[in-house]
């Protein structure tokens, strides 16, 4: 087997921390108003307690054949925050839920997708599955830590909040799931391949339940609301054509998610949200 690249230090911390949404704290269209993104926003946010479920089952399958004390005390960090971000985006998918949208439609249906790919995938595609879906969730949380247009989106409520603490741990950990899959034996003819069938499925599967949300919503029957929306789609900051490259650089031969270096961009946002002065220091339990 060839020799892997060393594994450097990085600090994955799992933070102990809890949001809260009072009624009524949030508007029916909590995304600046915006009737496609708010929906679009519901139904990641309704896929993420099952999806990190599954991405915890897939790393800690392999934890074991690992063998770098630095990438061991990662994964702990890893299934840590992955843990804590399933149980807070539970509690917001409640509060979602109350307001209009399906996020337990959306949570039955990952639920049911990711337990049949535990029966009938190996559990090899299934960390390969897991390092290509965890480079997708750290590209949209890089672009939303280094994007002001799109911070403005999500305005200033407890949902914003709780985005960006997502995104600095997606980012934090984003090489973890990756270093499992390759130090454990790995290929990149598989890395590549599935990355590919990902590229295919996802945004259809993020499309049809955001299709789905909005025809629960009369709103969504506003054709002059409804065409205004989805024509700022194409403005953005997460439909880019740099976005785009970002994610298709994962499957060059030798990529790795170090490729992005956010290095600075996660010691500015650890001291804007954790620092002494920090904004969500206050929900540190």
């Amino acid at each position: 087997m060839t020799a892997q690249p060393a594994i450097p230090k990085r600090t994955v911390r799992t933070r102990r921390i809890g949001f809260a949404y009072p009624s009524g704290s949030l508007r029916r269209h909590y995304v600046q108003g915006d009737l496609v993104m708010s929906h679009v926003v519901a139904v990641l946010s309704g896929l993420f307690p099952e999806g990190e479920d599954f991405f915890i089952r897939a790393v800690r399958r392999y934890a074991g054949q690992v063998t770098d004390p630095e990438l061991k005390a990662q994964v702990g960090g890893f299934i840590g925050q992955e843990v804590t971000h399933g149980r807070e985006h539970r509690a917001l998918n409640d509060r979602l839920r109350e307001m209009g949208y399906p996020t337990r439609l959306v949570d039955r249906f990952t639920y049911y997708l990711m337990i049949r790919s535990d029966r009938l995938f190996p559990h090899r595609f299934q960390l390969a599955v897991t390092a290509a879906l965890e480079h997708y969730t750290a590209t949209i949380a890089e672009c939303l830590l280094s994007s002001a247009e799109a911070r403005r989106l999500l305005g200033e409520n407890e949902v914003r909040s709780v985005l960006l603490w997502h995104a600095l741990e997606e980012s934090e950990h984003k090489t973890v799931a990756f270093d499992v899959y390759r130090s454990t034996g790995g290929t990149e003819r598989l890395r590549i391949n599935t990355m590919r069938l990902v590229n295919t499925l996802f945004v259809p599967i993020v499309i049809g339940l955001t299709t789905i949300s909005l025809a629960r919503d009369p709103a969504a029957y506003n054709p002059v609301r409804l065409i205004r929306s989805l024509a700022a789609l194409r403005h953005s900051p997460f439909l880019t054509r740099e976005m785009l490259d970002h994610v298709l650089a994962y499957n060059r031969r030798g990529f790795h998610p170090d490729d992005f270096d956010a290095t600075e961009l996660l010691e500015r946002w650890k001291n804007e949200l954790f620092g002494t002065n920090g904004t969500l220091t206050d929900h540190l339990r």
